[in-house]
């Protein structure tokens, strides 16, 4: 049975501020463990005014003291931007405060703009080239500590947080098979690989202590409301940004407007419309026809769910019909296993 999670990107809205992004998500993921979510993540991105999570690791051990059972991690650390070792110990810390509860999504990419990339990094020497070896690294420091050896993450070693690959394209689909690892496709917002990302990362898949099989997670678009005309309107907030974004005038998360379609132009439908392959808008009877109809198409292990509204009490109306459509989901696999 497929399972479903939730990736928050922690939204700050128009008129509202970082804190209260960081409030809501609190909310948001204890009402999620409530409805049965098996893992909440946040990502990290930087520069970016619409976006609060981008201390991620602070972000994950505050979601995780307001929780007691459900997974909490990253989706993910872009470790470009990071010296293995001080994600290790991050992470260690987490895993030893949150035992079994704290995972690590990794990506390649810098999460933001050349800009800010180099201040983040201070210099650009290393580069997206060196993720194989710095995940490899990263490993290296969370397995047990060996005899005489002389770095050490305390805490870190010997936690095993275990990895994620994250990717949009064929190249964290083939690491993530040589390595070993669960692999997470962006398809929420970068799709076009998707299937051929799935097929590549499943035929080379090779087992590893962590993971014997392998196992995919993708991301899914989800605006549920007790109408579908409810859920189209809400969904224009998250379209907006989506094509700010593109324009390259990113932004806090604008309000719902009517007919934002109409506004666009036909390359932005286009796009939209390719990330409405993995999208499941509208009642809960819609929203179960499409979820079931992506799970049917992809094989997907795993849902990583991103329901972004203006309005906190919708968003969270939203992510409850995604909890209901699947306890319909299991019930119908159950009768079918009669």
């Amino acid at each position: 049975m497929t399972a479903f999670s939730i990736l928050d990107l922690a939204p700050v809205t128009q008129g509202s501020t970082p804190r209260d992004s960081l409030q809501r998500s609190k909310d948001l993921i204890q009402h999620a463990e409530a409805w049965g979510y098996k893992r909440h993540w946040v990502a990290e991105h930087h520069n970016m005014q619409g976006i609060a999570s981008s201390a991620t690791s602070v972000v994950i051990g505050y979601l995780a003291e307001a929780t007691k059972t459900i997974r909490v991690g990253a989706g993910g650390i872009m470790l470009p931007n990071h010296a293995p070792l001080v994600i290790a110990e991050q992470f260690g810390t987490l895993a030893c405060l949150y035992p079994g509860r704290i995972d690590l999504g990794l990506g390649r990419a810098p999460g933001t703009d050349q800009l800010t990339m180099q201040a983040l990094r201070r210099n650009l020497q290393g580069n997206i080239d060196d993720f194989p070896r710095d995940v490899v690294e990263l490993q290296h420091f969370l397995k047990q500590a060996e005899p005489q050896q002389s770095v050490v993450a305390m805490p870190g070693a010997g936690t095993n947080v275990p990895l994620w690959i994250l990717g949009s394209s064929l190249f964290g689909a083939q690491l993530a098979a040589m390595l070993g690892l669960p692999f997470a496709f962006a398809s929420h917002f970068a799709p076009a690989y998707m299937q051929a990302a799935v097929d590549m990362y499943r035929d080379r898949f090779q087992p590893s202590e962590q993971l014997q099989e392998p196992y995919t997670m993708l991301g899914f678009n989800l605006c549920a409301a007790d109408s579908t005309a409810e859920a189209s309107y809400l969904r224009s907030s998250s379209l907006q940004s989506f094509i700010n974004l593109r324009r390259g005038q990113p932004g806090p998360l604008p309000p719902p407007i009517e007919n934002f379609d109409s506004q666009m132009s036909t390359a932005e439908q286009q796009m939209l419309e390719q990330i409405s392959q993995c999208s499941a808008i509208g009642d809960i009877d819609t929203v179960e026809q499409q979820t079931c109809q992506f799970i049917d198409r992809t094989g997907a292990d795993e849902l990583m769910i991103v329901s972004s509204m203006f309005d906190h009490e919708k968003r969270l109306r939203s992510y409850e019909i995604g909890a209901e459509v699947k306890k319909r989901l299991a019930a119908s696999a159950k009768e079918d296993d009669r």
